[in-house]
């Protein structure tokens, strides 16, 4: 009886500290999903129950300041750097969807999906309307 217990408290605490490994909540180096290119670290974060993700570093030299000219609203000729890009999300299961991602390259706000691939890949899917019609990033967990 005592080994029986011993087992099952082990595994609930590996269990745990397993499902701590799975979360979105990190810091995340964006590719560019046309050129491949390593592009910004984006810190993905929870405020009041919805993920939220906050352009932290960008990583080309040329771009650091640039500024969101083709935004609009609150975002318009913001920096870019320090940008809220993921907007409201929130958790259905393994998916974190119902938001809205923001690309500054063009100032368009897309509808977004985002997914754990594994334990340091994200998958990232903006798109217009059904989510057929979009695009597909991949990001990649920035090690400590």
């Amino acid at each position: 009886m005592k080994k029986s217990r011993l087992v099952i408290i082990a595994l609930f605490f590996v269990a745990i500290f397993y499902g701590q490994n799975q979360t979105v909540i990190d810091k995340w180096k964006t590719i560019d999903d046309e050129t491949g290119k390593a592009k910004s670290i984006v810190e993905i974060y929870e405020e009041s129950g919805k993920i939220y993700g906050k352009v932290i570093e960008i990583l080309e030299e040329e771009h650091k300041k640039k500024v969101c000219s083709n935004c609009s609203g609150e975002d318009r000729n913001k920096p870019i750097l320090g940008m809220i890009v993921i907007k409201g999300l929130t958790k259905d299961g393994n998916v974190y969807t119902k938001g809205k991602i923001l690309d500054p390259k063009n100032g368009k706000l897309y509808k977004c999906y985002i997914t754990l691939e594994s334990k340091d890949k994200l998958k990232v899917r903006g798109f217009i309307g059904i989510s057929l019609f979009g695009r597909t990033q991949y990001w990649y967990r920035v090690k400590s």
